[in-house]
């Protein structure tokens, strides 16, 4: 699914968001103090003595947090296993207070241990941890004792200085210290971003790579996100930046650090793929016909140099530990550990002494559940309720009531009932002429990140959905926009949802009611969308005919992949999607009548 990023501005921060945001020129590489070339200081070694040749390292690793410090609520928050007799259960898992105690349990008896992640550790974050810029994710990340991590494409949400100030420290420029008396400290781990250049002066935006070390042990990390970033990212989130080729990136730097000496190395990559499976413990290497793993990931680790001994990847937010063949074609370990915390990799790197090289043969690794029935880590508790404190005068407000769960992140249909809810939204708050006069609405997929969940979070009682509820479905506060486009414009955008680059993962957009078509998914690329059935409250769209259109920011800017979408004119300029969401929960729901899940019916689909 693709994420989508917006500039994650709050409600306590809406009035003063834009201020904030200074030159990308102004940004301190620097990693901050202690963070390079260090080991973690997990276990003892192997005391004194004749040293063995080689050194077993474990390698955890997770990505694509998303800020989710609490347990994800409903369906988002499952992780599917395939039982011995075939059939696939639902695992509850995920959240800091159970991951911290998985990391810390895996790393008991591993003296060398080195833990990474491969990005979108913050951004589209709940409540929790959006409302104070993902401070209390850095935080929590910390005490995880997370060695490394590369940048993802949500790190750029708002923007190359937040992300300095993520990594380095210092109080949110317009909204200060959160914290009487305490000033935010930064990440204590390297975010490596190895393809972001300044387009001013072509220097890194960050450090490229790490290397970790500990008892003459010595392993490099290089970090990437993908090159598609500006494509999926505001064009604020990445204004004075330059996004480089994956793989030639990679090549660079393996180069340099084997030239150093170094000659284990790990690749982070946020990017990814899909495995045939959506189980966790799937097995990537099966050789049945449709087996396996496709996506981006495949050829980026096909063309990445013999050099890297393991690739940690991301983005997909799905769960896959496989082989792909190197260009020497030697088989090379690619792992992704879904997303929200719900699993880590435990990959262990057998590291030889003589030649400083890992022993690629017996590289092993499998993914593991964060499960919820262990012990919850007491530090993480007492983080989350700290700030919880803080956020609980806005997080707890009601909006409106539903009658069950509404599904958006957990729906894996191309119609979501969430994403109806958002777009009627939409709609009705934009359909007054002085609020742009909108005939049809559409929501991005990516840009849903949860579902309402009917079962109650805290003490708010079942069927109430809080503020803090409402932002965790819709975290990026977008400004919405409404715009003209032609009935052939349209048409084209419905194409461009399983075309183009959207053509191997279908992007397919949330409509508002009125809008009506057939998708053929028993054909290929723009054929999908069956033309002559797109009808808008029952007329057929006509080509020359003029629309006004609303949708958020991102999407009007062309993002996803919607070209047609970005040709917009006489554009206006109206409320956030937070702000309608809510303002149309309070309009169509109390408690005696809450709102039910609307049908989804809008799309046809043949397949």
């Amino acid at each position: 699914m693709s994420a989508t990023p917006q500039k994650n501005r709050s409600a306590r921060r809406m009035l003063a968001a834009a201020a904030g945001l200074a030159t990308v020129g102004a940004l301190v590489a620097a990693m901050p103090a202690g963070a390079h070339d260090r080991g973690n200081g997990h276990g003892h070694g192997h005391g004194h003595g004749h040293k063995p040749r080689t050194v077993d390292v474990q390698l955890l690793s997770f990505n694509d947090l998303h800020g989710n410090l609490e347990p994800p609520a409903g369906s988002a928050g499952n992780v599917s296993e395939t039982q011995p007799d075939g059939t696939v259960k639902a695992i509850p898992a995920g959240g800091v207070e159970y991951l911290a105690t998985s990391l810390r349990t895996a790393r008991k008896g591993n003296p060398y241990s080195v833990t990474a992640a491969g990005g979108d550790m913050v951004g589209a974050s709940p409540l929790l941890s959006g409302l104070f810029h993902d401070e209390p994710t850095i935080e929590a990340l910390n005490k995880i004792d997370l060695d490394v991590s590369a940048v993802g494409n949500h790190e750029f949400d708002e923007g190359g200085t937040e992300l300095a100030r993520l990594q380095n420290g210092g109080c949110h420029p317009v909204e200060g210290c959160y914290e009487k008396g305490k000033k935010f400290k930064g990440a204590d781990f390297p975010y490596l971003a190895a393809n972001v250049t300044k387009e001013k002066t072509g220097k890194p935006l960050l450090k490229p790579y790490t290397v970790w070390k500990k008892n003459g042990v010595k392993i490099g990390f290089i970090g990437v996100t993908l090159e598609g970033t500006p494509d999926i990212v505001t064009a604020n989130g990445v204004k004075g930046l330059k996004f480089h080729d994956e793989v030639k990136t990679i090549n660079k730097y393996a180069k340099e650090l084997d030239r150093k000496g170094v000659k284990s190395i790990v690749a982070l990559i946020h990017e990814g793929g899909a495995p045939a499976s959506t189980s966790y413990n799937y097995d990537c290497d099966s050789p049945g016909a449709g087996d396996g793993i496709s996506g981006p990931i495949v050829d980026i680790a096909k063309g990445i140099t013999p050099k890297v001994d393991a690739l940690v990847t991301g983005h997909t937010h799905q769960a896959y530990v496989c082989t792909v063949p190197d260009p020497a074609g030697k088989p090379r370990m690619v792992t992704s550990a879904s997303s929200f915390g719900k699993l880590y990799t435990d990959t262990t790197l057998t590291y030889d002494r003589r030649t400083n090289d890992i022993v690629r043969t017996s590289v092993k690794s499998a993914n593991h559940v964060v499960t919820r029935d262990q012990p919850k880590a007491t530090d993480m508790t007492h983080l989350i309720e700290r700030w919880n404190k803080l956020a609980a005068p806005i997080a707890n407000r009601p909006q409106g009531w539903i009658s069950a769960d509404i599904n958006g992140r957990g729906s894996t249909a191309p119609e979501k009932p969430l994403g109806n809810v958002i777009a009627d939204a939409q709609l009705e708050g934009l359909a007054p002429a002085d609020k742009g006069g909108a005939e049809v609405a559409f929501m991005n997929p990516g840009g849903i990140r949860a579902d309402l969940v009917h079962k109650a979070s805290g003490s708010e009682g079942d069927g109430v959905v809080t503020y803090g509820e409402a932002f965790t479905v819709q975290p990026f506060t977008n400004m919405m926009n409404v715009v003209d486009l032609t009935g052939a414009q349209l048409v084209t955008a419905l194409q461009q949802q399983v075309s183009g680059s959207n053509e191997a993962s279908p992007k397919i957009l949330q409509v508002s009611k009125g809008l009506t078509y057939t998708l053929d998914l028993t054909k290929t690329g723009a054929a999908r969308v069956v033309t002559d059935t797109i009808k808008l409250n029952g007329a057929a769209i006509d080509p020359a005919k003029t629309y006004r259109v609303a949708m958020n920011e991102f999407l009007a800017g062309g993002g996803d992949g919607f070209a047609a979408l970005g040709q917009g004119t006489n554009k206006l300029v109206g409320a956030s999607d937070l702000d309608l969401f809510n303002a149309y929960l309070a309009a169509h729901s109390t408690a005696s009548a809450p709102l039910a899940p609307p049908a989804t019916d809008r799309i046809t689909v043949i397949q």
